[in-house]
């Protein structure tokens, strides 16, 4: 019996933004008997909005998580048995900044045929709208949430980027945003440049990057807002 496939699924990173996802994505879905998802509920209802007819109960369904050992041997034995299964994250592209990467991982070690598909990716349209440099960059997730440490981290990163031409990139939890804004426009030089992206594919998106002496004449407010900055010192 012929192995199952992997196809990494990307969703949108706004509900309201299905414009985003290409048309062959629905193909892969009804490709797959079982899948591993982030949030059984949501991935649902991304699901049911692609494909209306679709019966969600003829599906398999397993949620992610940190994909412990009991995860992973489940999605092999599925592979093993000859099951396409489809990964979703809760937004965005699966294995990049999201769940997935370790149930990647063990298939690849397994030599099973891996299918990633295209998909919005706040990172990458990020750098994309940016013009900060694409040539070298790094994302490095969340910084510390230590007041020191992140002002530290960020001094650190600005360094970095002056030293290699690279564009450093990262993100914080919505809530927190006006506080790592506060920090960044403190601890940078004047010349630096700051990309703040703001609720991107969503009808309230903004894409905007100015050096921090500018940033600092005008201090936007994205408290609860998803965002992701990228800073570069040239």
């Amino acid at each position: 019996m012929a192995t199952g496939k992997v196809y990494l699924i990307p969703t949108v990173l706004y509900e309201e933004s299905l414009e985003t996802i290409p048309t062959y994505i629905l193909e892969a879905i009804k490709d797959c008997q079982v899948f591993f998802v982030e949030n059984e509920k949501t991935t649902r209802r991304f699901f049911k909005k692609l494909w209306k007819e679709m019966v969600i109960d003829d599906y398999k369904w397993f949620a992610i998580h940190k994909a412990e050992d009991a995860v992973t041997q489940e999605f092999l034995s599925h592979l093993k048995a000859g099951k396409n299964i489809g990964i979703v994250s809760e937004a965005g592209c699966p294995g990049v900044a999201d769940p997935g990467q370790l149930l990647v991982a063990a298939a690849q070690k397994s030599g099973i045929t891996i299918k990633p598909l295209v998909g919005p990716s706040s990172i990458l349209l990020a750098l994309m709208a940016s013009g900060m440099n694409g040539q070298c960059f790094q994302f490095h997730g969340y910084l510390p949430i230590d007041s020191l440490e992140r002002k530290n981290k960020i001094k650190e990163l600005e360094n970095d980027s002056q030293h290699r031409n690279c564009t450093q990139i990262f993100i914080e939890t919505p809530y927190r945003n006006n506080a790592l804004v506060k920090d960044i426009l403190a601890n940078c030089k004047e010349t630096t440049q700051l990309c703040m992206a703001v609720d991107i594919t969503g009808p309230t998106e903004s894409i905007l990057t100015k050096t921090i002496r500018n940033w600092n004449q005008n201090v936007p407010d994205i408290h609860k807002r998803l965002a992701i900055f990228l800073l570069h010192a040239g």
